[in-house]
C-alpha cells in the first residue's frame, strides 16, 4: 500500500511519516536523570552504534548561521543565512547526501538566518520550510524573498512537537528584536540538542528547555567593556543590551554555571560578535564559571584529557565550519 502523504501548496507532497505532530508518537518512558529532574523519553531498540546525533556548524555571527542536525534517519538545517554553494560544498565533504536532508528550521526572520532559504529550497525541491505562520511572514515583509517559498511553507507552533527525521522537535520561545523568535530542543533517544541563538535575556520556558539540554547551543554575543568602548553608535549599544537583544559572555557563564548537570556533555558558545567580541574572551569567561562549581571542562577534540571532562566546550567559529561532531548514545 502506498503511504498517505500531506500535500501543500503548489500540490508538493511529503510522505506522512516524514512528519507527524507529537500526538501520534508511542507513550514515553518517564526516567530521573539523577539530579532530582524527571524527564518523558521515547524508547529506542536500535543498536548503539546506530543511535549517533550528528552536528556541523557552517557558520555563525551576524555574517551568516546555518547548521545541520541529524540522525540515521535523516536531519536538517537550522537557519539559512550561509551562502547556498558554501553550505553544499561542506554537505558534499563530509558524506551526507542531500536527499536525507529534510528541511529548514527558522529561528526568526532576520537576514543572516534567512538570507538562502529559498535558494536552498528551489534548488532541493524535497525540503520543506519549517516556522511559524508569524515568522514566515515576516520573512515575506522584511526580505526580498520570492513569495514562491510559502509552497514549501510546513507551519509549526511554539511549544506544540512535531516529528522529523527521527527526531521529535519542540520551538520555545525566545526574547529577541526579530519576529516571533523561537530556540529548539530536538529529542533523539533520550537526549536533547538545544539551540537558543540570538537572545537578550533566558525566560521561564527558554530555561526549562535549556536546562535539560544534552548537547547545547547558546549565545555568547558580546564582551561588555568591548561593546562600551567600541565604535558603534550609542543606539545600537543599547539596543544589544536590551532583553530583546544579545547575550552577553558574563550572563551566558552564570547561565551556565547554573544550570549545568551530568546530563550536559557539549556546549557551543554561538554568535559570537567580530567587532564585541573573541572567542578566547568568551570561552575563559564561561570556562572560569563552570570551574568554580568544580567542573571539569574539554576542549570537544576527543583527546584523553577531553574524555576525562565533565563538559566539552567550545566556540563556533564564525565564518567556517566545524567538523563533523557525531555524539554517541
Amino acid at each position: 500500500m502506498a503511504r498517505p502523504v500531506i500535500k501543500f501548496a503548489g500540490q508538493m507532497e511529503i510522505p506522512f511519516d516524514e512528519f507527524k505532530p507529537a500526538s501520534s508518537r508511542k507513550e514515553p518512558m518517564t526516567v530521573s536523570s539523577g539530579d532530582g529532574v524527571t524527564n518523558s523519553v521515547f524508547p529506542s531498540n536500535d543498536n548503539p552504534a546506530t543511535r549517533v546525533f550528528n552536528y556541523i556548524s557552517f557558520g555563525s555571527g551576524s555574517s551568516g548561521n546555518c547548521c545541520y542536525v541529524g540522525t540515521k534517519h535523516g536531519g536538517f538545517l537550522i537557519d539559512a543565512g550561509v551562502k547556498a554553494d558554501f553550505v553544499e560544498t561542506h554537505v558534499k565533504a563530509n558524506g551526507l547526501k542531500w536527499e536525507k536532508i529534510k528541511g529548514i528550521l527558522l529561528t526568526h526572520d532576520h537576514a543572516d538566518h534567512v538570507k538562502y532559504a529559498y535558494t536552498l529550497l528551489r534548488t532541493h525541491k524535497h525540503m520543506r520550510l519549517f516556522c511559524t505562520n508569524r515568522v514566515l511572514n515576516g520573512l515575506l515583509r522584511r526580505h526580498g524573498i520570492s513569495k514562491r517559498i510559502k509552497d514549501y511553507h510546513v507551519p509549526i507552533f511554539k511549544e506544540i512537537p512535531f516529528k522529523l527525521a527521527g527526531t521529535e522537535i519542540t520551538a520555545f520561545d525566545v526574547p529577541h528584536d526579530g519576529t516571533d523568535n523561537m530556540g529548539f530542543s530536538i529529542n533523539y533517544d533520550n537526549r536533547n540538542f538545544v539551540i537558543a541563538t540570538d537572545l537578550g535575556a533566558i525566560p521561564e520556558r527558554a530555561h526549562f528547555y535549556m536546562s535539560r539540554a544534552t548537547y547545547l547551543v547558546i549565545e555568547a554575543n558580546y564582551d561588555l567593556p568591548m561593546l562600551l568602548s567600541g565604535p558603534y553608535p550609542e543606539y545600537l549599544k543599547a539596543r544589544i543590551r536590551t532583553d530583546r537583544g544579545h547575550l552577553d559572555n558574563v550572563a551566558t557563564a552564570r547561565f551556565l554555571q547554573e544550570i549545568w548537570n551530568p546530563g550536559l556533555k557539549y556546549i557551543f558558545l554561538c554568535h559570537l560578535s567580530k567587532d564585541n567580541n573573541t572567542p578566547k574572551k568568551a570561552l575563559s569567561e564561561v570556562a572560569d564559571a563552570l570551574q568554580k562549581r568544580g567542573i571539569r571542562i574539554g576542549a570537544g577534540q576527543e583527546t584523553l584529557s577531553d574524555r576525562e571532562a565533565d563538559v566539552q566546550l567550545q566556540a563556533l567559529p564564525r565564518f567556517e565550519p566545524t567538523r563533523w561532531y557525531v555524539f554517541r548514545p
